[in-house]
């Protein structure tokens, strides 16, 4: 286990370097610390197992951007895009359509939550790890969201290689998730951006 300052020359290349190679990395966003690994199964499982995650529950991908969606989404619809151009970078995590040849342990859902993080290191993270990771809340399963990197080593410890420290962070709750029914957005999880706000944007009634 190893801790950096976010902000630190090497840290970018190193949380890139493990990432790719299949270790867990935890970083600062704009909400809460996240836990990341590659898209892979392997990779993946060191999620469930470090955050002793029940294996039924999704797991979220950060984006370096919005273009970086197609590396997970077979379809990125006209609403998606609407609110990713009002609240990206940003705490709004959308649920969009799946590839399918995305590993079984990162959903089981039909679709995929995808989000682009306002934090410029974490972003660059994404980009340098290849545009995409798995991130889930640097916590235990089901215990309070860690918004310090200290909260993050308390619950994860030496499961995880790599943690980047960036202070606490200045959201410190977990992001708005939405899907789509019918074409009206539904929130699946509350959080700092209200569905009156996202019905705003794509022209609907409250």
């Amino acid at each position: 286990m190893r801790v950096l300052p976010a902000d630190a020359p090497e840290a970018i290349a190193e949380a890139a370097r493990l990432l790719r190679a299949g270790e867990l990395v935890v970083l600062p966003t704009d909400t809460v610390y996240g836990v990341a690994a590659a898209i892979d199964v392997a990779a993946i499982d060191r999620i469930f197992i470090a955050k002793q995650r029940p294996p039924e529950r999704a797991i979220p991908v950060l984006l370096a951007d919005a273009d970086a969606a197609a590396l997970v989404t077979r379809e990125f619809p006209e609403a998606a895009r609407r609110l990713a151009a009002a609240f990206w970078p940003g705490p709004l995590t959308i649920a969009v359509p799946r590839l399918e040849h995305l590993p079984h342990n990162l959903t089981q859902l039909p679709t995929v939550g995808v989000r682009v993080p306002d934090h410029a290191v974490t972003r660059a993270v994404l980009a340098a790890a290849g545009g995409a990771l798995a991130v889930t809340s640097a916590n235990r399963s089901d215990e309070p969201p860690a918004c310090t990197v200290r909260d993050a080593i308390d619950a994860l410890g030496d499961r995880v290689a790599l943690y980047l420290d960036g202070g606490p962070c200045r959201g410190g709750v977990p992001s708005t998730v939405v899907t789509f029914e019918d074409g009206e957005p539904r929130v699946l999880r509350p959080g700092p951006i209200s569905e009156r706000a996202l019905r705003a944007v794509l022209g609907l009634t409250p």
